[in-house]
């Protein structure tokens, strides 16, 4: 069993039936990170050039043939950042930042031998966003990142020119503590093993066969 494997408990998360309030049991003080204000942006880059790193195999044979290039992680980092709060909006600023995103190079050198290495897109963000009020705890500037390269094409530097298709979510989060109403604990269901149930069929013969 699990959450969602047919397992009926009103301590499980899932949708509310009835009245919300009923089941309500206490006050919890729970650790999270929250999300002040956030933004997202899609861009594509066309002719954009990545350096080739940490190659494996090490020492390729040129020149290369592009495969396919994508993200290797969510999380991009965050840098030369600059916030300057606006003094005409509420909690406004202008938030401005390179956004670097790690990528994974697939490709075939010139003997035929699949190889593949790491690079990085590098993408600049001047964006608006709400910021909270000064406080002793920090806030953060967060980037969730996805990029995929669909071609690429090999430069007798060692480069590729590829195309990207970039995705950045920009975040202000912050660590806090908040106080929620809950419903108590989850209860847990024990597991369900996987089965293939090889002899189900074979079981459900009849013992002999039936008269004509």
């Amino acid at each position: 069993m699990s959450f969602y494997s047919n397992f009926h408990s009103d301590h499980i998360p899932g949708p509310l039936t009835g009245n919300p309030l009923n089941g309500l049991c206490e006050k919890v003080c729970i650790q999270a990170q929250r999300i002040f204000d956030a933004c997202i942006k899609q861009t594509q880059l066309e002719n954009y050039i990545i350096t080739l790193k940490c190659r494996t195999p090490a020492n390729p044979t040129p020149p290369l043939t592009f495969i396919s290039a994508r993200s290797t992680s969510s999380e991009g980092q965050v840098k030369d950042l600059s916030v300057e709060r606006l003094p005409d909006k509420d909690c406004g600023a202008r938030v401005h930042a390179t956004i670097v995103i790690p990528i994974e190079v697939a490709y075939v050198d010139a003997n035929g031998v699949e190889g593949v290495a790491t690079s990085s897109i590098s993408v600049t963000e001047d964006v608006l966003l709400n910021i909270p009020a000064p406080s002793i705890i920090p806030y953060r500037i967060t980037a969730v990142v996805s990029a995929v390269l669909p071609s690429g094409t090999y430069n007798a530097d060692g480069t590729f020119t590829v195309n990207c298709c970039i995705t950045v979510i920009l975040k202000v989060a912050m660590d806090v503590e908040l106080l929620l109403p809950t419903y108590g604990y989850c209860a847990i269901p024990p597991a369900q093993e996987f089965s293939q149930e090889i002899c189900s069929g074979f079981f459900e013969l009849p013992l002999y066969p039936g008269f004509k």
